[in-house]
């Protein structure tokens, strides 16, 4: 932990933990449970976009709210609705009744965050550190999801296990993994209780959610959303779902394949750190992007399993550095009392934005098993790239603006 980081920042980080491991494992198992269902790849498409439009709703509600309520009240409700919605997926077989689930629970099919709980935790662990650490303490809440979401992946390969042993069905050792993932949001439910009054909003909160930081806010919002289109389109779910179809190995292959993703994510964040006091938060963001990118493009072309994986990897070493730093940015332009709705807002747009792109990603795989969800998302977060840093190189947190002449155009 950053030197002064509150207990309640290491709760949060224990339970982002615990979080993604749930995630990691249904992220997988969602499009296997579903396959195994008898479910076309537009229909997987279908109630992985309902899943992400559910989230965004409920977020944007979450960043309007947030001043009003009591903010560990909301992670609570937030734990809650994560364990009912375990228990209803272990319990449900039908198409409608699973869009249905899909669209009100707390299922995560992406690598990264895309639930309530986001803007809250994100709101929370700033107020529990200070300003120049702020950055750091974001990339161990990145690590931290990041190595727990990877074990959940590998954890995703149980259902073989017990196939091969005979212990249950597919689909039956499958809704035994939606059933741990409710256990998991009990603890989580267990774990938030014990925060403390630290974590509320003291200053009054404005009559209206945005106010100062609105132009910065609702821009960073368009540019994250073009961001999340192409992220949409290979959203772990839909990308196990390619390596399936492409190379046709087991869930136990997709879940090492995901499992070393995900470490290498998880150093990413970390070098994340000193490389932002370096450059600037923009110009990490970018200039780590852009190669991801890149590397993501030509996955399709890929002759073999090896290379594909191979680029696969060295994109992860280097996409995911922008996440910390995205976040620390966000927190960081806008005034306190606006942070719980600028986190929302942030977040809310790119969540749509990743459900479109899983809808065209689960249609164009029924087209074909070249991969023109990766060609095509990697170009869009190319031009996500290009964009961010010409529109906002030139706006540069306090500390960063502190820093004086030396400091890097941010």
């Amino acid at each position: 932990m950053p030197p002064g980081a509150s207990a309640d920042a290491l709760r949060l980080l224990t339970g982002r933990g615990l979080r993604a491991f749930a995630d990691g494992l249904v992220a997988l198992l969602l499009p296997v449970y579903l396959i195994e269902l008898g479910f076309s790849a537009f229909a997987i498409g279908s109630i992985v976009t309902a899943t992400l439009i559910g989230s965004a709703l409920l977020t944007l509600w979450v960043g309007i709210a947030a001043n009003r309520h009591s903010r560990r009240h909301l992670l609570l409700a937030a734990a809650i609705l994560m364990a009912v919605t375990g228990v209803a997926f272990a319990a449900t077989t039908a198409f409608w009744p699973l869009l249905v689930i899909a669209f009100v629970g707390t299922i995560n099919p992406t690598a990264g965050d895309a639930s309530v709980f986001l803007p809250l935790e994100q709101t929370v662990l700033t107020q529990a550190v200070e300003p120049r650490r702020r950055t750091a303490l974001f990339a161990r809440y990145s690590v931290v999801g990041s190595l727990a979401g990877a074990l959940g992946v590998l954890a995703a390969s149980l259902p073989d296990l017990f196939a091969v042993s005979n212990a249950f069905s597919r689909v039956a050792a499958i809704q035994l993994m939606f059933g741990l993932y409710a256990a998991l949001g009990g603890a989580v439910f267990l774990l938030y209780r014990r925060l403390t009054g630290a974590i509320e909003l003291k200053a009054q909160a404005p009559p209206a959610p945005l106010h100062q930081s609105r132009r910065i806010v609702y821009g960073l919002a368009a540019l994250f959303a073009i961001d999340s289109l192409g992220g949409g389109l290979l959203v772990q779910s839909l990308l196990a779902l390619w390596l399936f179809q492409r190379f046709g190995i087991s869930v136990t292959a997709v879940a090492e394949i995901l499992f070393w993703s995900g470490l290498f994510s998880a150093v990413s964040y970390l070098v994340a750190v000193p490389l932002a006091a370096r450059i600037g938060l923009i110009r990490t963001m970018v200039f780590t992007h852009l190669p991801a990118n890149l590397f993501l493009m030509l996955v399709p072309f890929a002759p073999n399993l090896a290379i594909a994986i191979g680029l696969l990897l060295a994109r992860s070493a280097l996409s995911n550095m922008d996440v910390p730093t995205r976040a620390s940015y966000v927190m960081a332009v806008v005034t306190p009392e606006e942070r719980p709705a600028a986190a929302s807002l942030t977040a809310v747009p790119k969540v749509f934005a990743w459900a479109a792109g899983s809808m065209m990603a689960g249609y164009l795989l029924t087209l074909s098993t070249f991969g023109w969800p990766l060609l095509i998302g990697g170009a869009v977060k190319a031009a996500y790239d290009v964009l961010l840093l010409i529109k906002f190189q030139k706006v540069r947190p306090p500390e960063e603006a502190d820093a004086g002449g030396s400091a890097p155009a941010a």
